[in-house]
Parts: structure tokens; C-alpha cells; sequence
């Protein structure tokens, strides 16, 4: 009886502390912060595109917007955030007007947090600055620039060798720090011209993160996000994981509890090293749906799931408040762009066939090749957005097609370099294939090599590895595009017009095109 009294208190005490242990983890429970990240990736400018999905209508800005404002509604603590290439590459709504419209329609929406993409530098930072901060273009008059705050901590200034953009973002939500880290892909020297990315300098992504997220650590933050421009992808079931991110995933600070991926304009949503990678297509079909849970005794993200939304236009009524911002801006293009310029009898796709041609690609080389009066043309399908339907051919057509300013050049190069130029469409391990005209050849892949032979010119005789000919390409390709160094090599000796402008030209002197 003793040693039962003796042990009482011994079990009242045990009792009371694990009373006050289940309490306190209900109270945690119950105060635990429920966060749902909403997150667009490559949207391009695509504010009116009407897209399919296992053959339903998605897309649009209209669309898109009332989605995410249907999902702030369901959590209030809510957050819309992008991966980078919002603009670049654009219809004409928007590039027509230097993408500002796709600026206005972000600040309208909301979006919370940001970071840059290649396309974001297409015209250099001067003009990606004006678009974020405001300031006045010859084109479009004033402007305010965007309400999103931007964070790419890569992005280094040369000039003070400290990043131009914030490396970071915190976002305060019920008392809990979260902490926004963005970054762009290094591969964005071969996609934006050489000239455009005077003044800056992009570092390697998982160095710039680690050290930004050292400095959240610093101040107490442990929720930490990465906005990433790199590419991502899986498959439905969350695996098969692919691409940069999911390569770099286990380099990445484990502080790091999700990454938004793009880029590559496909499906991810899988986990790797304990971090949950997303990325949703491109264009506005689809949007990410990311849940988190946040425990405020350790302001950590204790659970973390995520679904792909796709923007499906039936059972849902788009957003006014977007109709009324395209509808200036639709009147403009109405008037100005909507002149016949031919036929497309059968249409012109600009999806490559087994060989890497295109129907619209050979109009683009065929275009460019007579406009600048060349043996030869080469055309990179990258700069060819969206094919144009049959029937009449609008400049409208045209400007979605061709939307980046380019322009033609004329080149001198040896045959050596023209051969060189055509191995570099499979240089470290990628198939990029580019448009000829004035030029055929054959290939073939012996033992993991490439060899590229029979080159001849548009009068079927073989090209003189010596020989000097006159190359037509793009700005673009010419500066190295694409990787494209060989080109970089030839002799520049003219500049043309825009590409847009030389196959508008093109088109008006046909009556009829066939696909």
C-alpha cells in the first residue's frame, strides 16, 4: 500500500504532462496556417488564346483570371505567384503595345510574387525595367509598370556585382514568415540576343539559391519557396521526373520545400529530395494548386500537395474585369491589323515532320531567302509561335506567328561553316532542328556521332566546303541564337527588315499559298 501512495504523485504528474502535451499539440493543431499557392507559368502574352484540352476549350486570360479569383475566394490565405516568361513572344494584343497589356492584367489579378524568365529580356533590361518599375516607350507613351514584387538572385549586376532584382521576397501570412526565391535559367544566353544581356550577369541556379536561402535562414524564415524559370516535368502518376529542376533537386537547400519550375511548357508535379516540383504547360491552360501547411511553433511547412488545374472554359463564366481590359485593345488590333494579305488553301502548320520541316518554316526561309537575295536561308523554328489556319491571311496571323522582332541579315560564309552550322542542330545531346531553303543535305547518327553530307545548292550542285555563299538568316541566328555559333562566324553583310514585314511582302505577291 506504501509503494502505491509512494508512486501516486509519480502518475498524477506523468497524467498532467501528457494532458498538457495533447492540449498544447490541439492548440498547435488548430492554429496551424493552411496556405494555397496559385501558381502560372509561360503565359507569353496568350491573353485571348483559346486553346483545347482532351478536346475541350481552355485558356484565355478570361478565363484564367476567374479561376484564380475562384480559388483566392477559397482560402484567404492566398497567394498568386509566376515562374517567369508572363510576356515575350506574344500575340499581338500584346506585343503590339510592348506588352504592357500583359502587365495591366497581372496587377489586376494580383499576383503577389514573381520572378524573371528568358522572354522577360527579349528587348534587354532597360525595357524589362520600365516594365516592372514604369517609365515612358516612344510606342506606347507612359507607363506604370507592374505591382508584382520580382526576386532573381541570379540575375547579377555587373556593374555592383550584387543582384538586380531583391534575392529574395518574404511574405507575412498569419504571423509566419515565408520566404520567395527566384531564379532564371542559365540556358537564357541562347535564347535572348548577346546585346540584351549587356549589364548583367546570370549565375549558376542552385549556387544563387543555397546562398539565398542562407540569408532567410539568417533572418529566421523557414518556409521557403523557389520561383525557378528551369525546366521540370513527370508524368500524371508523379514520377518519371525529368529536366534541370528535378537534376538539381538534391543540390537544393532542404530549407527549400517547393519549386516552381518552366521553361520547357510541360506537366510536373512530382517530389524529389523532399521537394515538391510543379510546373503547369503554358500559355493559360492550366494553373498550379499548391497546398501547404505551415505549423507556427517551428514556422515550418509540415505538409505540402499539389494539383494541376486545367483552365477549362465549360462550368466556368470568364472575369469581367479582364473583358473590359482586352476589349481597347482588341478594338486597336481590329482596325489596324485585320487587312487580307493571301490564302492558305490548306493552311500552314508550323509543326516540324520527321525531318524538322514545316510547312509555315519553308514559307519563313522562302521568304527571307528571296527578300535578301541569298544562295540560302535558314530559319529556327523556336522564333514561329502558332501556326495560321486555312483561309484568308491576316497581318494579325502574321504578328502571332512572327511575334519577336527580328530582323533579316545577310551573311558570307564558306561552305565549311554552313556544314558546321548544320551539326550544331544536335550539339550537346538536343535535336534543334532549323528550316533550309536553297539547300538540301542528309545525315546520319553512326555510333552517338552525327555526320552531316551530300550538301547541295538550290541548282542540285555540292556545296565547296571552300566556296564563299550568301546566307540568309535572322538577328537572332546570326548572334548565336539557339547555340547556333557557327553563324556567329560568317560575315554580316547587310541587315534587312523585320521577318514579320518580309513575309507579309512575300504573301501579298501570291494569290494563292498551299500547304
Amino acid at each position: 500500500m506504501r509503494t502505491f501512495k509512494r508512486r501516486m504523485p509519480l502518475l498524477l504528474g506523468l497524467l498532467l504532462v501528457t494532458g498538457f502535451l495533447l492540449a498544447a499539440e490541439t492548440l498547435y493543431s488548430e492554429e496551424r496556417v493552411d496556405i494555397q499557392l496559385l501558381g502560372v507559368n509561360d503565359l507569353h502574352g496568350q491573353l485571348e488564346a483559346e486553346l483545347t484540352f482532351d478536346g475541350k476549350k481552355a485558356g484565355g486570360a478570361e478565363y484564367l483570371a476567374a479561376y484564380l479569383k475562384a480559388c483566392e475566394k477559397e482560402n484567404p490565405h492566398s497567394l498568386i505567384v509566376h515562374a517567369g516568361d508572363m510576356i515575350g513572344g506574344s500575340p499581338p494584343i500584346s506585343s503590339l503595345f510592348q506588352d504592357e497589356p500583359t502587365v495591366e492584367w497581372m496587377n489586376r489579378v494580383g499576383f503577389d510574387v514573381g520572378t524573371l524568365g528568358n522572354h522577360e529580356l527579349d528587348e534587354g533590361v532597360e525595357e524589362m525595367t520600365r516594365l516592372l518599375d514604369g517609365g515612358w516607350h516612344k510606342q506606347t507613351g507612359t507607363f506604370s509598370g507592374s505591382t508584382t514584387p520580382y526576386t532573381a538572385a541570379n540575375v547579377v549586376d555587373e556593374s555592383t556585382g550584387e543582384p538586380l532584382l531583391p534575392s529574395h521576397i518574404i511574405k507575412e501570412i498569419k504571423g509566419v514568415p515565408v520566404g520567395f526565391i527566384g531564379v532564371v535559367t542559365t540556358d537564357t544566353r541562347d535564347y535572348v540576343l548577346e546585346e540584351n544581356l549587356e549589364g548583367i550577369r546570370i549565375t549558376d541556379e542552385v549556387t544563387a539559391v543555397n546562398e539565398a536561402v542562407q540569408e532567410l535562414k539568417d533572418k529566421g524564415v523557414s518556409s521557403i519557396i523557389v520561383l525557378g524559370h528551369v525546366s521540370a516535368a513527370s508524368d500524371k502518376t508523379g514520377t518519371k521526373g525529368s529536366e534541370s529542376f528535378v537534376e538539381m533537386a538534391g543540390a537544393i537547400d532542404d530549407e527549400v520545400d517547393v519549386l516552381f519550375a518552366g521553361h520547357n511548357h510541360t506537366y510536373a508535379d512530382i517530389e524529389v529530395d523532399g521537394k515538391l516540383i510543379v510546373q503547369a504547360y503554358s500559355y493559360g491552360r492550366a494553373f498550379s494548386k499548391v497546398d501547404l501547411t505551415i505549423d507556427p511553433a517551428t514556422q515550418d511547412i509540415v505538409n505540402k500537395e499539389a494539383e494541376i488545374v486545367v483552365t477549362y472554359h465549360e462550368g466556368m463564366d470568364p472575369d469581367p474585369e479582364t473583358t473590359a481590359l482586352l476589349e481597347p485593345y482588341q478594338a486597336q488590333i481590329e482596325e489596324e491589323y485585320h487587312q487580307v494579305l493571301g490564302e492558305a488553301e490548306h493552311g500552314l502548320s508550323r509543326k516540324k515532320d520527321e525531318k524538322g520541316r514545316s510547312a509555315l518554316g519553308e514559307l519563313v526561309a522562302d521568304s527571307l531567302k528571296e527578300n535578301m537575295q541569298a544562295d540560302m536561308a535558314f530559319v529556327h523554328h523556336g522564333g514561329i509561335r502558332q501556326s495560321i489556319p486555312q483561309g484568308p491571311i491576316q497581318a494579325v496571323d502574321l504578328h502571332s506567328s512572327l511575334p519577336f522582332k527580328h530582323y533579316g541579315v545577310r551573311l558570307a560564309m564558306t561552305g565549311e561553316q554552313i556544314e558546321d552550322a548544320l551539326l550544331e542542330q544536335w550539339s550537346e545531346g538536343r535535336t534543334n532542328r532549323v528550316q533550309p531553303s536553297g539547300i538540301t543535305y542528309q545525315w546520319e547518327k553512326k555510333d552517338d556521332v552525327i555526320s552531316v553530307y551530300n550538301l547541295r545548292d538550290q541548282d542540285g550542285e555540292p556545296v565547296d566546303p571552300e566556296q564563299i555563299y550568301t546566307v540568309a538568316v535572322t538577328q537572332y541566328l546570326a548572334y548565336g541564337g539557339d547555340g547556333f555559333e557557327a553563324f556567329g562566324r560568317g560575315e554580316l553583310l547587310r541587315e534587312g527588315d523585320l521577318l514579320v514585314d518580309i513575309v507579309s511582302d512575300h504573301i501579298s505577291g501570291n494569290s494563292l499559298l498551299d500547304e
